[in-house]
C-alpha cells in the first residue's frame, strides 16, 4: 500500500481513485462497510482502491487537551487499511492551510483538482470543511459540477445497535475486549515500538516488551490475554502472550504503559514494532503486598491467558 501525505505532491500514478473518506479511528465494521462500497467502486471504475484521512485527528488540533481518545495511532490504522487491500492512502496532514478550506475549497482543490478522484464514499453524518459546514449532501453536488461521483453509505447497525467508536471506546473501559471487536470485526489492536522499561519483569522472571500508550484512549487498566504480533526484526510471527495495562502501582507513580510477556520466547525486541491484540480481560490491576504474591499472581494470570489463547485454536 503506497502511503501519500500531501495532495499537491500527488503524481499522475496517484490520481483517479475511488476513494474512502473518514478518520477510520478503529476500522471498525461502519468503517468497514463504507470501504467496501469504494473497494466495489474501484473495480467498476478500473482504478485504485484509496482511503483519505487525516493526521492529526482534527479532533487532537481543535480539542488539544481533551483526554486520549484515539483507538489507534496511524501506525496501526495504516497496517488494518493494507490488510484490508487498499492501494494508496491519503493520509493528509491536518494542517491550519487544509482545516481553513470551505467545503467547496475542499472539494475542489483537494478532492478535484488534487488528487483527481473519480469516486467518494463517505458516511451519511459526513460533515467537512471550515467549521464542519459541509455535509454529505453537499459533496453530492460539488461531485456532480466538478467531475466525480459520490455514495453517501448509511451508518451500519449490529443487533440493532449503531457501530461507533465511542461505543467501542465504552466497551474498552469497562474491560470488555470481546465485545469491542463485535464492533470493530477483529480485536482491539495497541500497536507502535518496543522502547525500554526499568527492566523489573527480568528480575522476576517475566522479561516483558514496554509500549507507551500516550495519545490512545486507555482500555480498562489490568491484565489480558493477548495475541502478539511481531511485525519486525528477526523474531516476526505471531505469539501467545499475557500484558498487562496501567500505571504499575507496586512500583510507585508511573506512566500508563503496556508490557507484554511474551510466552515460550527468546530474544530481543527492542526497537521492533509490536500489534497487541486484547483477547480477553482477566483481572484489574492491583497493588501486592510484596513481590512472592505478585509473582505468584502473574504465575496464575498467565496459566489462565494459555488457557483462554489455546482455546481459540480448538
Amino acid at each position: 500500500m503506497k502511503i501519500l501525505r500531501d495532495y499537491s505532491f500527488a503524481e499522475d500514478a496517484d490520481r483517479g481513485a475511488s476513494v474512502a473518506i473518514g478518520n477510520f479511528d478503529g476500522v471498525h465494521l461502519g468503517h468497514q462497510a463504507v470501504l467496501d462500497i469504494a473497494r466495489k467502486g474501484a473495480e467498476a471504475r478500473g482504478c485504485q482502491f484509496g482511503v483519505l484521512t487525516f493526521e492529526p485527528h482534527p479532533r487532537e488540533v481543535f480539542q488539544p487537551d481533551a483526554p486520549p481518545f484515539r483507538l489507534m495511532n496511524s501506525e496501526a490504522r495504516a497496517n488494518r487499511l493494507d490488510r484490508l487491500g487498499v492501494d494508496i492512502l491519503y493520509e493528509l496532514g491536518f494542517t491550519p492551510a487544509l482545516s481553513s478550506l470551505t467545503a467547496e475549497g475542499f472539494a475542489r482543490d483537494v478532492l478535484h483538482e488534487g488528487l483527481g478522484l473519480s469516486h467518494v464514499v463517505v458516511g451519511r453524518d459526513f460533515q467537512f470543511g471550515k467549521g464542519r459546514s459541509g455535509t454529505a449532501t453537499d459533496l453530492e453536488v460539488f461531485g456532480a459540477n466538478m467531475g466525480f461521483d459520490v455514495t453517501i453509505a448509511d451508518l451500519l447497525e449490529t443487533g440493532g445497535v449503531e457501530v461507533s467508536s465511542t461505543r467501542i471506546r465504552a466497551a474498552l473501559s469497562e474491560g470488555r475486549p470481546a465485545d469491542a471487536a463485535t464492533m470493530l470485526g477483529h480485536w482491539h489492536r495497541i500497536e507502535g515500538e518496543v522502547i525500554r522499561g526499568d527492566q523489573r519483569g527480568r528480575l522476576l522472571g517475566y522479561p516483558t516488551t514496554n509500549m507507551s500508550i500516550a495519545g490512545l484512549h486507555p482500555p480498562k487498566f489490568g491484565v489480558y490475554a493477548v495475541i502478539a504480533d511481531v511485525l519486525t526484526g528477526p523474531h516476526a510471527g505471531s505469539y501467545h502472550a499475557v500484558a498487562s495495562i496501567g500505571v504499575r502501582p507496586m512500583f510507585g507513580e508511573n506512566l500508563p504503559n503496556l508490557e507484554t510477556f511474551l510466552f515460550d520466547f527468546s530474544g530481543d525486541l527492542y526497537g521492533e514494532h509490536l500489534s497487541i491484540a486484547l483477547v480477553e480481560f482477566l483481572r484489574p490491576e492491583m497493588k501486592f503486598d510484596g513481590v512472592d504474591a505478585l509473582v505468584a499472581q502473574m504465575d496464575r494470570d498467565s496459566d489462565q491467558a494459555r488457557a483462554i489463547l489455546a482455546a481459540l485454536e480448538e
